[in-house]
């Protein structure tokens, strides 16, 4: 029997849709970026883009458990005595709240090529519209799958 190694004409890709609102952060961070990665196929293959398109709603509604909404991001100017930073509760309640959403995702991924490209099939939407109607996305509900899943 020989290893199946996926080729660009065996990709399928799918849209999903997860709506963020009551979830915990992180639990819905690493079942994002398990669907970007395409882990969740039969016919996964790490070298190869093989991931689904996944469209988050309401991220500016999303949990944290414990004291983890005081946590600090980090980054730097680039200049002497640059380091900068926001709570998460700041950035949930600033312009971008999608940002905090986006960072979970990008950090669950490996740092390489592949993954930065994978990260443009994701799209995070603060509020419950979005405008890829016309890709006909299928909802994927994650609250029901376990119930730590989500926060009330």
């Amino acid at each position: 029997m020989k290893t199946f190694s996926a080729t660009p004409a065996d990709i399928e890709k799918k849209w999903i849709v997860i709506d963020a609102e009551g979830v915990v952060l992180g639990r819905l961070a690493s079942i994002v970026a398990t669907r970007l990665r395409g882990k969740h196929k039969a016919t996964f293959t790490p070298h190869m883009d093989m991931g689904d398109n996944v469209i988050v709603i309401n991220a500016d509604k999303v949990q944290m458990t414990g004291k983890k909404r005081d946590e600090n991001f980090y980054w730097h100017t680039g200049h002497p005595g640059g380091i900068k930073s926001r709570t998460k509760a700041q950035i949930l309640e600033g312009a971008h709240p999608e940002r905090v959403v986006f960072q979970a995702v990008k950090r669950m991924l490996p740092g390489n090529r592949l993954s930065r490209a994978q990260l443009t099939n994701l799209r995070i939407y603060a509020g419950a519209e979005h405008p890829h109607a016309a890709q006909a996305p299928e909802a994927l509900d994650v609250k029901s799958m376990n119930k730590k899943n989500t926060r009330v």
